[in-house]
């Protein structure tokens, strides 16, 4: 069996596994490392009990918290496929960052990992040239996106500078997309959480890695702490559900996110997708968030349904991937 994995931290700086009554603190933490970059939080509480519920993540192995000497949470981290490392501002040029990716890095090749990844948004240059000093080289291209019913939430009409984001006819009178007569949207109701599920899994088998389980899919949506049942909206007919929308409240009380967008693969480039948007968008303006977010990234090919139908680019994040030399050992 390995040692203990402890990270070798600047004088006066300690670390511990993360414990369920940390969490609000880490909370605490990635708001304030989004307020820097951004000047608000972006996600809501609940996204750090997400991420620990992983399949086959062990708390005890594969996260770490950093205190500093007065016991403030400095930063953390945690590893399990791939990585997060955060350093609160006002703790970095220490050398946190570092110490916190050597443990990363250590714990990965521990399990037998051939590589690990890191997300870092394009504004934290500093970040940045400390991973590509490390190894670690670009691969993929995140941005969050926002839109903004400052003057009223939006119609359903296609955008006037060109055709609908996704190929789509104009929608018809009764409010359903006209590619797809007989179609119904409603919000999400008690027991939709298995369909849902089914739905996004295979929505999304094109470009992700693995399909998610159901705890593991429903800790980030429909059990999670801010899970906005009446802006994840629904569509069906006779019953089968074609595209939904699945949302959050966010951490910002004027904004609301959608943190997956699925239609299945046989009822795209109807409209569906653009039908989706502009009624989530309504159903957070009515709620009292004039703002909705959503997060998309390069291989997903989405960009530019989110560009059309009004949203805009409000940062940008590049995610790196370092190979690791092989070598297995034990949990």
């Amino acid at each position: 069996m390995p040692g203990p994995n402890v990270p070798r931290l600047p004088t006066g700086y300690r670390s511990a596994p993360v414990r369920p009554a940390d969490l609000p603190e880490i909370e605490a933490l990635l708001a304030d490392c989004e307020r820097e970059l951004t000047g608000r939080p972006e996600a809501g509480a609940g996204r750090v009990a997400a991420d620990l519920a992983r399949p086959g993540l062990v708390p005890e192995l594969d996260t770490v918290v950093v205190r500093d000497p007065a016991g403030v949470v400095a930063g953390w981290a945690w590893v399990d496929r791939r990585s997060v490392v955060r350093v609160r501002p006002g703790h970095r040029g220490r050398g946190l960052g570092a110490a916190l990716l050597d443990w990363a890095e250590t714990r990965a090749r521990q399990v037998g990992a051939e590589q690990i990844t890191q997300v870092v948004p394009d504004a934290d240059a500093a970040a940045g040239v400390l991973l590509r000093s490390r190894g670690y080289r670009p691969r993929v291209t995140e941005w969050l996106l926002e839109y903004r019913t400052a003057d009223g939430p939006p119609t359903d009409e296609p955008p006037t500078d060109g055709p609908p984001a996704d190929g789509a006819p104009t929608d018809g009178p009764s409010g359903a997309p006209a590619g797809l007569p007989g179609v119904t949207v409603r919000p999400y109701r008690e027991g939709d959480g298995p369909a849902l599920h089914a739905l996004v899994q295979d929505a999304f088998d094109e470009w992700q890695q693995r399909r998610h389980a159901y705890p593991e899919w429903a800790a980030h949506t429909v059990g999670h702490p801010g899970f906005a049942p009446a802006a994840t909206l629904l569509a069906l007919t006779g019953g089968r559900l074609l595209g939904a929308t699945v949302s959050l409240h966010s951490q910002s009380p004027d904004e609301g996110w959608i943190e997956q967008l699925a239609v299945h693969p046989a009822h795209r480039r109807r409209g569906l997708a653009r039908h989706l948007l502009h009624r989530t968008f309504r159903a957070f303006h009515a709620l009292g968030r004039p703002v909705t977010t959503l997060g998309t990234h390069s291989a997903t090919g989405a960009l530019d349904l989110y560009l059309h139908v009004g949203m805009h680019v409000r940062r940008s994040s590049t995610v790196h991937r370092k190979e690791l030399a092989h070598s297995r050992e034990p949990r």
